[in-house]
């Protein structure tokens, strides 16, 4: 496959050409990562027809929050739920580690293992999270339920506290998912039918691997265990259980894989013919293999920064420039950063796809500036 069918795939897995029903379900069986506004835009650029989604609340779209893939925050499924702790349960301790991004000598300081590390700190988080309330509450509760090996002197809150990534990550173990409908973001107690995973399942981690390849593949180890945040190495067994529903293929040149079951959409991808305002976190640019998202690295380098990453413009099937937004009251401008000079047909729909940016927000378009 060349590096344009790829993207053509990924454009159209992931509901972008506005013509698939079940496209946000798929997206959100790996998991959208939220912040801000991002899922309601991301639910914007892959819906047809009016948007006014500035009052977004997952739960209207069947969709529960918590912190699951690198310790961020995500919307699943809420059925899901359960599946999902259950394939992301670490295999042994250099899995933990890897999540918990432990090094050797961290792990020797703390003198725990990894995994015992997650487990205890689940179980503190289960004993306090019995009913919605704030990150801080609970972390304060928590950090007196464990012992020092356990904690971290924090200079921004000027407090000793528990491990920011380990609390993330022994919420999905107990069921504690999160709440950011309201202005202060709340920690919700397990639903009283969780089930709590034990040990890692390589069966039920060959999902993620699956999820993850139907929306950004074709793709390798190395991405599958990036986007979940621990090592190619740590994640072999869930990877080794997918292989028997993967299909190897070659991107211009180098092994990549596929659900068996998409390889002929994949090699018959229409070719993409649109416009799109990505946000930042679109499930699009969650891709590991960036270079094949964005081959120019200057390109690379103003998508992917350590703080405030800008939202990518889509047109037909590359990433033509960035763009940020501006609001002033209820007025939103969007500023625009082409890579270079824009088509005129491309020009052309910008202003339709800025309205929906806008109404999404809950905002009037303003107007669109650097094009």
């Amino acid at each position: 496959m060349t590096r344009e069918q790829v993207m053509a795939h990924r454009i159209a897995a992931q509901g972008l050409h506005r013509d698939r029903a079940d496209a946000i379900a798929a997206l959100a069986s790996l998991g959208i990562q939220d912040s801000g506004p991002t899922a309601r835009l991301v639910l914007a650029a892959r819906t047809e027809g009016d948007v006014d989604t500035a009052t977004f609340d997952p739960a209207a779209h069947g969709l529960t929050d918590g912190w699951t893939h690198r310790g961020a925050p995500h919307h699943h499924p809420t059925p899901q739920r359960n599946a999902i702790a259950a394939a992301a349960r670490p295999f042994d301790d250099a899995d933990a580690g890897a999540r918990l991004n432990w090094s050797g000598p961290e792990q020797r300081r703390v003198g725990i293992p990894a995994r015992e590390a997650i487990d205890r700190a689940a179980d503190a988080l289960a004993e306090v999270v019995t009913e919605p309330m704030t990150k801080g509450a609970a972390s304060t509760a928590v950090t007196e339920l464990l012992p020092d090996a356990l904690l971290r002197d924090c200079r921004p809150c000027a407090c000793v506290h528990v491990n920011e990534q380990l609390m993330r990550l022994s919420a999905l173990p107990v069921g504690v998912g999160l709440d950011a409908t309201g202005k202060t973001l709340l920690l919700t107690p397990p639903p009283p039918d969780w089930s709590r995973p034990v040990e890692g399942d390589p069966a039920r981690a060959a999902r993620l691997v699956l999820d993850y390849l139907r929306v950004l593949g074709p793709a390798g180890p190395r991405e599958v265990a990036d986007f979940v945040g621990t090592s190619p190495t740590a994640f072999a067994p869930g990877w080794e259980a997918a292989l028997p529903e993967l299909v190897e293929v070659r991107v211009e040149g180098r092994p990549a894989w596929l659900p068996a079951a998409d390889l002929d959409a994949a090699l018959g991808a229409p070719e993409p013919d649109l416009v799109r305002f990505l946000p930042p976190l679109d499930p699009m640019l969650q891709a590991r293999d960036r270079e094949v998202l964005a081959p120019d690295p200057t390109v690379r380098k103003d998508l992917y920064r350590v703080i405030g990453n800008p939202g990518a413009l889509l047109a037909d099937g590359e990433i033509v420039g960035t763009w940020r937004p501006r609001a002033s009251g209820k007025r939103l401008t969007i500023e625009v950063a082409p890579v270079a000079e824009l088509e005129p047909d491309v020009r052309a729909r910008l202003d339709d796809e800025a309205e929906r940016v806008a109404a999404a927000r809950g905002l009037t378009l303003a107007g669109l500036t650097g094009v």
